[in-house]
């Protein structure tokens, strides 16, 4: 593999000191950009793309070529585990992904297989394989999945959920059932991006978008005990090189000291958190990534510049801080919004970095 020319993401992960904050985007490669909106109209399906590895390759790199960001990430969706365990994902046009098999009962969660990775997610890895050859060592490659609780909760559900009346009945009714899930799934996690950093990715990304709809007490049982299993399970260190490890869950501020113990190098904060607050809260312990309201990119890019410098601003001088948007950028958000907030951050990040 070629040698990274462009380490800023890596090293303020790691704390380590750096020129300018680096810059990416959660879903950078998206519905935002025209050319994604081409490729994936001639893969046919979402899950078509995903599976296709020269496809995926191509949309990871799509953002790369428009914007001067930090790092890649892969093309995939972090539904891929509970689907390779034979839930049969699907995509209703309109209403996000579905499972034909949700799990219900005790029976089929008892009978859910721990998935060969190998075999079953090759599909990924051997995307990860391509896009690393793809960058050729112009910035770091980003692979990920989604946490344990995250994954169960579209498992139990079988779709998106506003109310998790089904996965919150099992938590409460028969919370050693719904851990036993989430060990299988931990287990599966685990192996899915130990294998993406075998095929080749330099950082990961655990996702907890559902973490936030836990109750105080459940939160550290059901999410962050699982996330923690995870993290520990991972190969931290390839090539001489550690690997770093973030974690997000979208809503968690309220338990952000307890989240910095979970052994990651980073973890990801909401727009509902100020960076000052979040870092005078970790002490130092770990990197933050975030955090602008990805709604700020509906403004003009005026507003746009004001807004990053004030992200910046209060997360202050030092290395530690990775510049994202606190969620996913929107599929309606202009893609020179977006221009104009990767050099709002080249362009007022370097004076807290001298």
């Amino acid at each position: 593999m070629s040698q990274l020319q462009n380490d800023r993401f890596l090293r303020a992960l790691l704390r380590e000191p750096v020129d300018r904050t680096p810059v990416w985007i959660m879903r950078q490669a998206g519905r935002y950009l025209p050319e994604y909106r081409e490729v994936r109209a001639q893969a046919g399906s979402f899950m078509d793309l995903c599976r296709n590895a020269e496809l995926a390759c191509e949309v990871t790199m799509q953002p790369l070529r428009r914007f001067d960001l930090d790092a890649a990430i892969l093309f995939s969706d972090i539904l891929t585990v509970p689907d390779a365990m034979g839930l049969g994902l699907y995509f209703e046009p309109g209403e996000g992904p579905r499972f034909e098999r949700p799990l219900r009962d005790t029976a089929a969660i008892n009978a859910l297989p721990v998935p060969d990775v190998a075999t079953s997610l090759r599909y990924v890895t051997d995307a990860v394989s391509r896009i690393r050859r793809e960058l050729n060592g112009t910035v770091p490659l980003i692979g990920f999945s989604g946490s344990p609780w995250t994954l169960a909760t579209y498992m139990v559900e079988g779709a998106s959920s506003k109310d998790f009346r089904h996965i919150k009945a099992l938590a409460y009714d028969q919370p050693a059932l719904l851990e036993q899930l989430l060990d299988k799934t931990a287990r599966a996690v685990i192996d899915y991006l130990n294998a993406q950093v075998e095929a080749g990715a330099q950082a990961l990304m655990i996702f907890d978008t559902w973490g936030g709809a836990l109750a105080h007490d459940a939160y550290e049982r059901f999410s962050l005990a699982f996330a923690r299993q995870v993290i520990d399970g991972l190969v931290r260190e390839r090539d001489g090189r550690r690997i770093p490890v973030v974690f997000f869950t979208k809503g968690g501020g309220l338990w952000l000291e307890r989240i910095a113990d979970c052994g990651a190098d980073g973890l990801g904060i909401d727009w509902t958190l100020s960076l000052t607050e979040a870092r005078r809260r970790v002490g130092g312990r770990v990197a933050l990534q975030g955090n602008l309201d990805p709604s700020v990119l509906y403004a003009s890019p005026e507003v746009i510049h004001r807004e990053v410098g004030r992200v910046l601003a209060e997360f202050g001088h030092g290395s530690g801080h990775v510049f994202n948007l606190g969620h996913g950028v929107h599929p309606q958000i202009p893609p020179d919004h977006v221009a104009a907030m990767v050099e709002a951050v080249h362009a007022l990040s370097p004076r807290y970095h001298d």
